[in-house]
C-alpha cells in the first residue's frame, strides 16, 4: 500500500550531505634531484576548479635505467651456425679419411691374398717335389725278389 491510500501524511526523510575529507599522502617524498648551480627549474601553477591556485616545481618521473639492447641475433644461434660451417669444413677432410682407409684397407687385403699365394704355392712345391726326384733312384716294386740286400726286379 501507498501512503496515498492509507491517509496518513508521507514522512519526511532527512537530507544527508556527504563532505569528503581531505587525504594527506602517506608515500614517501619524491627523491630531492640535485641542480646544477644557476639554473632553476620550471615553476607551475595549477588553477582548481573552485579557484584556487597550487604553485610547484614540477616533478619529471624517474627514467629507468637504460638496459642494453640485445643484438638481432642471439648468441646461440651465433654459435650453431659458427659449428655448421666448421663442420662443413671438416667434411672435405674426412671425405678423404675415409677414401684413405679404404684404399689402405684394399692394399693390406691384396698383401694377405699375395701372401696366400706365394706361400700356398711353396707348399704345393714342397708337397709335389717329396715324390720327385731328388737324385737318387726310383724303384717300382712289383713282383720283385729281394735277395741278400739286393734288388733283383
Amino acid at each position: 500500500m501507498h501512503p496515498e491510500n492509507t491517509g496518513h501524511a508521507p514522512a519526511v526523510r532527512a537530507v544527508e550531505v556527504h563532505r569528503p575529507t581531505p587525504l594527506t599522502p602517506t608515500a614517501p617524498a619524491a627523491p630531492l634531484t640535485p641542480v646544477q648551480p644557476g639554473t632553476v627549474p620550471a615553476v607551475a601553477s595549477i588553477v582548481l576548479p573552485d579557484g584556487r591556485v597550487v604553485t610547484g616545481y614540477a616533478v619529471h618521473p624517474a627514467q629507468p635505467e637504460l638496459v642494453a639492447a640485445k643484438p638481432a641475433v642471439s648468441r646461440t644461434a651465433v654459435n650453431i651456425a659458427l659449428g655448421g660451417i666448421g663442420f662443413g669444413a671438416v667434411c672435405g677432410g674426412l671425405f678423404l679419411l675415409t677414401a684413405f682407409i679404404a684404399a689402405l684397407t684394399a692394399f693390406i687385403t691384396q698383401l694377405i691374398i699375395l701372401a696366400a699365394v706365394i706361400f700356398g704355392g711353396w707348399i704345393a712345391v714342397q708337397v709335389f717335389s717329396a715324390s720327385g726326384h731328388k737324385g737318387g733312384t726310383t724303384v717300382n716294386i712289383r713282383k720283385a725278389v729281394i735277395k741278400r740286400n739286393h734288388f733283383h726286379g
